[in-house]
């Protein structure tokens, strides 16, 4: 059985494609992993809660049978499962202790090459928190502004398709920002989102800007690091203006409001008592009678667009103004912008 550094495993996993595989039980798992990691755990929540149990109260010995017991009855599906994995292989738990290392042994009995990560996940967790704090950006920043609607997070996925550099910080949050930010996705928690960017920024490797979104330093449940916010406050801001007919459009294609109508008015309801009376009971009404249209016109033009515009008077002398008719065109402009400005690592 090999063990093998973090540092080496995440070299060979760029270098080589090693598989990473998460030995822990689904909620471990769920809660945070190293991204791109393939979960199949020794336990499921309720054996791995049962031998824990048991770790308490009758101590190692009785533990480890236990676990031996319960883990017997799943070796052929857990062989099966690797086996099925084409490629080189790296196991890991909590802490590379008990569980990776009976997964490795195992499977190196049954023909089966997968190397140990020394640590296990947390030692990845301990470099992540390191590098996200002694990180220097040296990327300059170029941050898309706008009104709500604008498109900006579908603009920063298509130019990340066409590869330029780009830091989709709202999709690493599982969350858009706001009030409605949640509805139809789930939200990450720190530890993911911080894995999801120590990733992203790792690979931007040389490049001299990198795109990303005007955020607030607290996105869903997330934080950003003071590096990131820091830098977006001197970055170059492009401004994307559509006409509110386009931003309606995009808003209810992108929230799918027919899908999840009773998350929107849950998520109104929490902010409801700061519109004007009549115009809070004119945007339920819309909401409830499925005039999802008329109800974001309102929300824009009585809520989201005064914040904004009031936010953004302290930046109106330090932008450069993207007007587009659409969002495919906005995307358009932005990397032309982008390139126009030349910049340099």
């Amino acid at each position: 059985m090999q063990e093998i550094s973090l540092e080496k495993c995440l070299a060979l996993r760029e270098q080589q494609g090693v598989v990473m595989i998460d030995v822990r039980s689904p909620a471990e798992f769920a809660n945070s992993s190293i991204p791109g990691s393939i979960n199949i755990p020794l336990f499921d929540d309720a054996q791995r809660a049962e031998v824990g149990t048991i770790y308490k109260q009758e101590g190692v010995q009785a533990a480890k049978e236990r676990g031996l017991e319960i883990f017997s009855a799943k070796l052929p599906a857990f062989i099966k499962a690797f086996g099925e994995i084409g490629g080189p292989k790296t196991v890991f738990c909590w802490r590379g202790g008990m569980r990776s290392k009976t997964a490795a042994t195992v499977l190196g009995l049954m023909g089966i090459q997968a190397s140990r990560l020394t640590g296990g996940f947390r030692a990845y967790r301990k470099w992540v928190v390191e590098t996200l704090e002694t990180f220097e950006l040296k990327a300059q920043p170029v941050v898309l502004l706008g009104h709500t609607g604008t498109g900006k997070t579908a603009i920063l996925r298509q130019l990340k398709q066409e590869g330029l550099p780009v830091l989709d910080l709202e999709g690493m949050a599982g969350h858009r920002g706001s009030i409605f930010g949640q509805v139809g996705l789930e939200a990450n928690n720190q530890k993911t989102f911080d894995s999801l960017l120590v990733t992203e920024l790792l690979q931007l490797g040389q490049a001299p800007f990198v795109l990303l979104e005007g955020e607030s330093p607290r996105i869903g449940k997330v934080v950003l690091p003071k590096f990131v916010t820091e830098h977006k406050e001197a970055a170059t801001q492009l401004l994307i203006r559509l006409p509110m007919e386009e931003r309606v459009r995009h808003i209810v294609e992108d929230y799918r409001p027919k899908e999840h109508k009773e998350e929107l008015i849950q998520a109104y309801m929490g902010i409801k008592e700061r519109i004007h009376i009549p115009i809070a009971k004119e945007i339920l009404a819309a909401l409830t009678e499925e005039r999802f249209g008329d109800a974001v016109g309102l929300l824009l033009e009585h809520y989201y667009d005064p914040r904004y515009e009031h936010a953004m008077m302290q930046y109106e002398d330090q932008r450069i103004v993207i007007e587009a008719a659409t969002v495919a065109e906005a995307a358009l402009m932005v990397k032309e912008a982008v390139l126009a400005l030349k910049l340099k690592a």
